[in-house]
């Protein structure tokens, strides 16, 4: 069944008072990221199955929205927030396991931003809300927040929406990642070299035939996967995390049928709040990812005993210490 989207009504939503007028420092984790709006798609449910009237009403979401710019007054940039009212024949059991497809993103707005001319007039936050059809589509320009801060910001307008007060604020000074000046890396951060260079490259015809599936992985699979990387030694202490990333990461290598003597490197996105002394303080909103990279060639990953791979990764995350964090933030 494909998904028919209708939209019903466009319009800004601005903060329901007025709020400061100031410009925003943006930190080097901030200049990194992609500088594009990040979709992503929130389903929701009535608690107890039991809907209100006002349960997913427009008018309940935009005033709830508006009192949330207030407090979140920087994602409003300029002019506002860009929100679509729409309408879809889809209902929440039709997406079943939740499968990533391409027809989920009619479900989030295109702000159709050119970012090679003057960008300032548009909106960092754009969103589509079905009413009575509980799916909320989210683009957030990645420049002024990670998912972290992005599900926070959501999280504070679903609260206000139903009436609930115990709201955790934001956090804007984004100084507290501020580079030395001058800059004094202490470390070669491989994280930002470019990746390796393809010694076989994929054709663009390889890609035509692409799909889209989701892996269920069961506890039980990850208690086996827990074992095999303990094998030989029970003193071991690695997370799910750890072991599932190293299995991955040598399936998909073997998959991609890499050379043995290509580098593949392993991006572990690595929230750096608590990492940093001091920690960064609580509701901090912004870009505070730091990259743990561990390189391998496949042929060692397919050749050496899980467990290994699994120490390069825990490996790489040990690395990500205060010390190292504030090298890679002068780099």
């Amino acid at each position: 069944m494909s998904m028919r989207i209708q939209l019903k009504q466009s319009c800004f939503v601005k903060p329901a008072e007025d709020t400061p007028k100031k410009s925003l420092w943006i930190s080097d984790l901030d200049l990194l990221v992609a500088r594009t709006h990040f979709p992503t798609v929130y389903f929701y449910k009535p608690n107890n199955n039991d809907v209100s009237s006002n349960f997913f009403e427009a008018q309940v979401l935009k005033e709830a929205l508006s009192k949330a710019l207030v407090l979140f007054y920087h994602v409003a940039g300029r002019l506002g927030v860009n929100e679509n009212e729409a309408e879809t024949d889809f209902a929440i059991d039709d997406f079943k396991d939740f499968t990533p497809r391409l027809e989920f993103q009619k479900l989030v707005p295109n702000p159709a931003v050119d970012h090679s001319s003057n960008i300032s007039s548009h909106p960092l936050l754009v969103l589509q809300v079905l009413p009575n059809t509980p799916f909320t589509g989210v683009g957030l320009h990645h420049t002024l927040a990670d998912g972290v801060s992005a599900l926070h910001f959501i999280n504070t307008w679903a609260s206000i929406a139903r009436g609930d007060t115990t709201i955790t604020p934001p956090f804007f000074d984004r100084t507290l990642l501020k580079a030395h000046i001058p800059p004094s890396p202490k470390f070669h951060h491989i994280e930002y070299d470019p990746p390796p260079f393809l010694k076989n490259p994929t054709s663009p015809s390889e890609f035509e035939n692409i799909s889209t599936a989701t892996f269920d992985i069961t506890r039980e699979q990850l208690n086996t996967l827990k074992v095999k990387s303990k094998k030989d030694d029970e003193t071991a202490n690695f997370t799910t995390y750890e072991a599932l990333a190293a299995h991955i990461w040598r399936c998909v290598s073997k998959a991609r049928c890499l050379p043995d003597d290509q580098p593949t490197k392993l991006y572990i996105a690595t929230d750096g709040r608590f990492r940093i002394n001091p920690k960064l303080p609580l509701g901090y909103f912004g870009n505070a990812l730091f990259t743990a990279t561990p390189v391998a060639l496949p042929g060692d990953l397919q050749s050496e005993p899980l467990p290994s791979t699994v120490k390069r990764i825990q490996k790489a995350l040990k690395q990500m210490t205060d010390e190292y964090l504030k090298s890679a933030l002068d780099y």
